[in-house]
């Protein structure tokens, strides 16, 4: 049967509009275009992205990791923001692979959603490709796919796998922390991209504010503080990367959860809760949802973003490393002899 001009195809009937999708792809390759790098090759729009491994080095290892942001993106629908996920989903990928001594190299995002319009997926396509380019990291490519009856019509989720390189015998572990090094902790910029369900519980039911309420004693909107980007550490750690003995990227489970991943199993490390002063966003989600200590330190970083594991000699060229980039940090704790676990100083 033939189809009359201009009327709408029974695809897009269905909810999926295939002109809308062709004009997001478009977009879409000019921003993957703009992060191309030397190591880039094949050609843009390929069924596969391609880079190259840096010829330089002598045993290259892949480091790759799979995430994405959680309901932090409900937080950006709620404000009409669609570009600020797409560097948070960057950054919190470069910093996972950077505990393992990890360079990024490319990128790739997956975004599924329903009834997204050209603009709004161009908008998170490009806070994506603000990030590759922030790290000299190709955006190789990726998938935009339209699910009526799977999303809501306007609604979305976003990950995205990155790919780094790392010299073999450079790679971080964490076998070589050793009892007497030192916990130094690298401030956060808020949540991140963790336990947004219990704060947006908190905010928007108990506390009943909205985007351009102020959020306690934060001196921000709830939507400033909420859609804060999650920071990279990258250029804090990279200068003193060798004399690292290991990193722990602080996501969900809290510094507990994920600082224990990197022990070795003769070691404790020990937490000193006094050593910094949580951030007004923690305490007030703390006081105003009557959270205690213990689900704070499982569900957010509580201010710590990143926790390096290192001799005490090398201290002072990491925080000076982190001060030029514009991070605070502080000495946290140390590691002790013990089984594998995290211990808090006080509960």
């Amino acid at each position: 049967m033939k189809k009359t001009a201009g009327a709408p195809s029974e695809y897009a009937a269905a909810g999926v509009d295939l002109e809308t999708a062709e004009a997001a792809k478009a977009r879409i390759g000019e921003l993957v275009a703009g992060t191309r790098t030397a190591l880039s090759t094949g050609r843009v729009g390929a069924f596969g992205g391609m880079v190259r491994i840096p010829a330089d080095m002598q045993r290259p290892t892949l480091v790759l990791s799979t995430d994405g942001v959680g309901t932090k993106v409900l937080v950006a629908l709620q404000a009409g923001r669609f570009d600020t996920v797409g560097e948070d989903l960057v950054n919190h990928s470069v910093n996972d692979i950077l505990v393992h001594g990890a360079s990024p190299i490319a990128f790739m995002d997956y975004i599924a959603g329903s009834g997204l319009g050209v603009e709004q997926i161009a908008q998170i396509v490009e806070g994506i490709a603000r990030g590759c380019r922030a790290h000299g990291m190709a955006l190789a490519g990726g998938e935009t796919a339209q699910m009526p009856g799977l999303y809501q019509p306007g609604t979305y989720d976003l990950a995205g796998t990155i790919i780094g390189v790392v010299e073999e015998d450079r790679a971080l572990h964490g076998d070589a922390i050793t009892p007497g090094d030192v916990l130094l902790g690298y401030a956060s910029t808020g949540l991140h991209t963790n336990g947004y369900t219990l704060a947006r519980r908190i905010v928007f039911q108990q506390m009943g504010l909205d985007l351009a309420d102020r959020l306690g004693d934060t001196g921000q909107t709830v939507a400033q503080a909420l859609l804060a980007v999650h920071r990279s550490y990258y250029r804090s750690v990279v200068p003193v990367l060798d004399r690292m003995h290991g990193l722990a990227h602080i996501t969900g489970g809290g510094i507990g959860g994920n600082l224990v991943r990197i022990l070795p199993a003769d070691s404790q490390a020990t937490v000193d809760p006094d050593s910094w002063d949580l951030p007004p966003l923690f305490t007030t989600l703390q006081q105003a949802g009557r959270v205690s200590a213990g689900e704070m330190r499982d569900v957010f970083n509580l201010g710590v973003g990143l926790i390096a594991v290192l001799p005490p000699g090398a201290v002072a060229a990491a925080q000076s490393a982190a001060a030029a980039d514009g991070v605070p940090t502080w000495v946290m704790g140390e590691i002790q002899r013990g089984n594998r676990t995290v211990r808090f100083a006080r509960p």
